[in-house]
C-alpha cells in the first residue's frame, strides 16, 4: 500500500472514531438528561405524596370539628388555631384551612334570577376598596368559576388576581360567615369603616357571635342601620391549601371540599396545583 493510500485509510479511520465518538456523547447526554427527568418526575410524585398526606391531616381536622356539633364556624375553634408546619422525609408541610363563606359570595348577587341589592351594594363596596373598575356580573349569571368573569370587557389576569382573594364561587343559598370574613370584606357591610373593622375582627378572635343577631347588635354597630341580610354564623365550605418544599423543589395544592348537610362528610369539590407566589386570603 502507498503512503498516500495509508494517508487515506488513516483519515478514514479517525473520521469514523469522530463519528462514533459524536454518537456516544449524544447518547450519554440524552441517557443523563432522561435520568434528570425521570429524577424530577419521581420528585414531583413524592412533593404530590406529601401534599395529599397534608390534605388527609386538614380533613381529619374538619371532621372532628363537624362532629363536634358547634352552631358556629369560627376561627376560636382548633381547626384553625392549629399549628399546622410539620418536617417529614426532609422535606416541610405547611397546613391552612380557610372557610369560603368568609369571602364574598358571587352567586348571591343572583336571588331566583333576580339581582339581590343588598348584595349588590356590597359588592360595588368591595369594588371600590379595591379600586377596580364596575362589574356587573347579571351578565354574566351563574358562576361555576372565578375565570369566567373574563367573559366581561375590560377583564384580565390582573384584576383576578387583585379580586381572587376576597371572593369565592359558592351556591346561591351561602350567606356570609360574619365569624370568619376578613376586615376587609367586613367593610362592604352598612357602616362598617376600616376602624369598626378592626375593631370586630379583634373582638371575635376571642369570642364568636353566637348568632347574627348578636352581631348587628353589637355596641360597635350601634346605630349603623345594618342589615342582617345575606349574613350567617356558619359554613359548609372549605379551602386546604398545603405548601411543600423539599430543597429547591416547591408544590402547593389547594383543595375546596364540602361538608354535606345530611351525612356531616367531606367531599372533594376540586384540586388546584397553585404557582408558590400565590397568596391566600388574609384572616
Amino acid at each position: 500500500m502507498s503512503g498516500h493510500q495509508r494517508g487515506i485509510a488513516l483519515i478514514s479511520v479517525l473520521l469514523v472514531m469522530s463519528l462514533v465518538l459524536l454518537i456516544t456523547s449524544g447518547l450519554l447526554r440524552s441517557h443523563r438528561l432522561s435520568l434528570q427527568s425521570s429524577g424530577q418526575s419521581l420528585q414531583q410524585v413524592h412533593l404530590r405524596q406529601l401534599a395529599m398526606a397534608g390534605e388527609t391531616w386538614a380533613l381529619l381536622q374538619l371532621q372532628d370539628a363537624a362532629s363536634a356539633g358547634q352552631k358556629t364556624v369560627d376561627l376560636t375553634q382548633d381547626w384553625a388555631r392549629m399549628t399546622a408546619d410539620f418536617d417529614i422525609e426532609d422535606a416541610q408541610l405547611s397546613v391552612d384551612i380557610e372557610d369560603l363563606a368568609g369571602r364574598f359570595n358571587l352567586n348571591a348577587l343572583l336571588t331566583q334570577g333576580q339581582i339581590d341589592q343588598v348584595t349588590l351594594n356590597r359588592w360595588a363596596r368591595l369594588l371600590d376598596l379595591l379600586d377596580l373598575p364596575p362589574l356587573p356580573l347579571s351578565q354574566v349569571g351563574a358562576l361555576q368559576e372565578l375565570s369566567q368573569l373574563r367573559l366581561l370587557p375590560g377583564v384580565d389576569g390582573q384584576l383576578l388576581r387583585q379580586l381572587e382573594p376576597w371572593v369565592a364561587v359558592l351556591p346561591t343559598e351561602a350567606t356570609l360567615n360574619i365569624n370568619t370574613a376578613p376586615a376587609m370584606v367586613l367593610r362592604t357591610l352598612d357602616g362598617v369603616d376600616a376602624g369598626v373593622a378592626d375593631a370586630l375582627v379583634g373582638q371575635r378572635s376571642e369570642a364568636a357571635w353566637a348568632s347574627v343577631q348578636a352581631f348587628t347588635q353589637d355596641p360597635l354597630l350601634a346605630g349603623a342601620g345594618l342589615s342582617s341580610h345575606g349574613l350567617g354564623i356558619g359554613s359548609r365550605w372549605f379551602r386546604i391549601t398545603v405548601q411543600v418544599s423539599q430543597g429547591q423543589s416547591r408544590l402547593r395544592l389547594a383543595t375546596d371540599v364540602e361538608r354535606d348537610p345530611d351525612t356531616h362528610r367531606f367531599n372533594i369539590l376540586q384540586r388546584r396545583l397553585l404557582p408558590s407566589s400565590t397568596h391566600e386570603m388574609p384572616r
